[in-house]
């Protein structure tokens, strides 16, 4: 039987296998709430908010449950709060953002490739800024600057040589004129 520490190590994994499954689709569903708002001007706008009102559901209630189960002291620090805070504002710019590529003409899987290569290498560049390395940025061996160029040329291929969708079956034609009954 795996040990507590063992079990922890495993946990994260899956953890991040499922941010990865969650934020995978999240471009896709995100684009189908906004076609399906049927509002070609606002329906971006629409689709935002019931992120928001999810974000609520999942990012505000959940963890006041949580806590209230485990029994919080209901303390929080400010600089704890303020980069909480700070971290979320981030995430739902990103959400927005999203949506206006979409508005802008963007398609789910070329906005997501995107978003999802840069983003790792954003957050590598800012750690490193943050946190410089033992010995400065020289001392950064050079297998870590191949994977940000290969970041950088993987989401360029998957972007430019998707698979093109399969094409719409023809709909059937509609009659719109009255049909005369007899009696």
């Amino acid at each position: 039987m795996p040990t507590q520490s063992e079990q922890s190590s495993i946990a994260w994994i899956a953890y991040a296998l499922m941010t990865v499954a969650a934020w995978g689709v999240y471009g896709i569903f995100l684009h189908s709430g906004q076609a399906e708002m049927k509002d070609p001007l606002l329906g971006r706008y629409k689709a935002f908010l019931f992120v928001g009102i999810a974000y609520f559901l999942t990012a505000v209630l959940a963890p006041l449950a949580l806590l209230w189960m485990k029994g919080a002291d209901w303390s929080f620090t400010a600089s704890g709060s303020w980069w909480s805070l700070v971290a979320g504002v981030a995430g739902a710019i990103g959400a927005f953002t999203v949506l206006l590529a979409f508005g802008a003409g963007g398609k789910p899987p070329v906005v997501m490739t995107i978003v999802f290569a840069g983003a790792p290498i954003v957050n590598a560049v800012v750690g490193l800024i943050t946190a410089p390395p033992k010995g400065g940025w020289g001392a950064i061996a050079w297998p870590f600057y191949l994977g940000i160029v290969l970041a950088i040329a993987g989401a360029a291929l998957v972007t430019i040589y998707k698979p093109a969708p399969a094409p719409h079956a023809p709909t059937a034609a509609v009659r719109t004129e009255p049909v005369e009954t007899r009696v």
